[in-house]
């Protein structure tokens, strides 16, 4: 990805206490800075700029309570990694994506030779099988397999002291006496006034870090940090602070990943999770990201079919449309508004929510189980069911709304997804084929500009996915 060191900031509870680090899209806690530009995140029109921020309100629950719209904002839940068939072929057939201009001025004519330098300074340990190189690597500078490397063979330790925080920072002193005035819902003020200082001190203890990174000037993406996983029994604490974590940041991202960052007392360590041979590179994972999300919050997108965890929207409100279209009186028409409000009082939808549909699974599939069912029920079960609450419907079997399965549904609920999927894809500005035939046409592509051609694979993800659907609905 467009990735360099100290532009990778996220966060995410460690899944189960295993201490391993995975990272989460926040969009609410974004923040910018100078030089920054924050991607908007979603489905992306034909032509359009995902450069330029849009009114569009992140989705920060899959229970539609107004705090996320359709195909603009689809969320990414915690589900089971994809299989990692093939990973070699696929990382090794990687598009390159364009690279930000060079590295901040530092004075080194080698900003490479000088960070090394640094990390021996400081007891940042890289293991003689991986090197920090600008060959072979997606974008920018990352991190290449000199030798092969086998699963579990650690890649690098970074020690605390290496790591830059507000406590870590030539200002902490001041930092902590200000804490309470510094205070955010995102946490990340302490860091970022920490950053910048840093960043102006001619003499900063990180200076040959900060000569790894682009110039400042030319970011076209929001910086992102590390945020270091709370333990099991710690869940009702406050989330640990950002930190930056020199050689960590250097690796690119891959949605079947090879590498991840462990957490301990005393440093953190880079481990493979698979093999990895020679000549190939290190990718990391910045969390379970569709492709609107990566290009929201990195700049980049991962071409179909590579990004395994990318996902496609429905608007809640769209299939409470496509419901109504399918009634004929008055009264049916009332009684599906009747329907609706009783799945908002259930917080299963709401006017701004979305179902998320990815390309494996329905990541809110009681969400959208519940509605079909209620929205397709005979006005007599519907009674009932209401003025049961919802409840004591528990033996009833329904079926499991997994991508696989619903072919199976029942024939009403069929019907009423695939309506509102022919609703969600008459909102796009152009057809699959389209899409497809510029895609296929190198001549056609090469005309877009960088960002027009990142819309169009983010916004061809998402119709291949809803297209699949709309097969499985036939």
């Amino acid at each position: 990805m467009d990735h360099r060191p100290g532009l990778h900031l996220a966060q995410k509870q460690a899944p189960n206490g295993t201490g391993h680090s995975f990272l989460h899209v926040d969009r609410a806690s974004a923040i910018r800075i100078p030089g920054f530009k924050m991607f908007s995140g979603g489905t992306i029109p034909a032509g359009a700029n995902p450069g330029q921020p849009t009114a569009q309100t992140p989705k920060q629950a899959p229970r539609g309570s107004g705090a996320g719209a359709g195909p603009e904002t689809p969320e990414v839940a915690a589900r089971p990694r994809p299989s990692r068939a093939d990973h070699a072929q696929t990382m090794a057939t990687q598009a390159k994506r364009p690279r930000v201009a060079g590295p901040m001025a530092c004075g080194d004519p080698d900003p490479v030779a000088g960070f090394l330098s640094w990390c021996r300074r400081v007891g940042l340990e890289l293991s003689p099988k991986v090197e920090v190189s600008r060959q072979g690597t997606v974008a920018g500078y990352g991190m290449v397999a000199r030798e092969s490397v086998q699963a579990g063979e650690l890649l690098f330790v970074v020690p605390r002291a290496a790591i830059l925080s507000p406590h870590t920072c030539s200002i902490g002193g001041l930092l902590e006496r200000e804490r309470g005035a510094l205070q955010s819902q995102s946490g990340w003020v302490p860091l970022l006034l920490a950053l910048l200082h840093e960043l102006q001190a001619a003499a900063s203890h990180w200076r040959p870090y900060f000569a790894l990174w682009p110039e400042l000037g030319h970011l076209e993406h929001p910086m992102f940090c590390f945020q270091e996983p709370l333990e099991e029994e710690e869940d009702e604490k406050e989330p640990n602070s950002p930190i930056m974590v020199p050689a960590a940041d250097i690796l690119n991202h891959l949605a079947n990943h090879n590498a991840n960052l462990e957490y301990s007392a005393d440093c953190l360590r880079m481990v493979a999770t698979q093999p990895i041979p020679k000549g190939h590179e290190i990718f990391n994972t910045y969390g379970q990201m569709a492709n609107w999300q990566l290009i929201h919050m990195y700049g980049f997108v991962e071409p179909y079919p590579n990004n395994t965890d990318d996902t496609a929207d429905i608007q809640m409100v769209t299939v409470r449309e496509a419901a109504l279209q399918g009634t004929k009186t008055e009264a049916e028409r009332l009684l599906m508004y009747e329907r609706w409000d009783f799945l908002c009082k259930l917080e299963m939808v709401g006017e701004e929510g979305a179902f998320v549909i990815g390309r494996e699974e329905v990541l809110t599939e009681e969400e959208l189980t519940t509605t079909l069912k209620v929205l397709c029920m005979p006005a007599e079960e519907f009674r009932e069911f209401k003025d049961q609450d919802g409840g004591g419907d528990e033996k009833r079997g329904d079926g499991s709304l997994t991508i696989t399965n619903i072919p199976k549904l029942k024939a009403s609920w069929r019907q009423l997804l695939r309506n509102s999927i022919l609703l969600t894809l008459q909102t796009y500005a152009t057809d699959l084929k389209t899409d497809k035939d510029v895609l296929s046409n190198k001549e056609a592509y090469a005309k877009l500009s960088w960002r027009e051609q990142q819309a169009l694979q983010v916004r061809y993800g998402q119709k291949m996915i809803l297209h699949q659907l709309l097969e499985m609905t036939s």
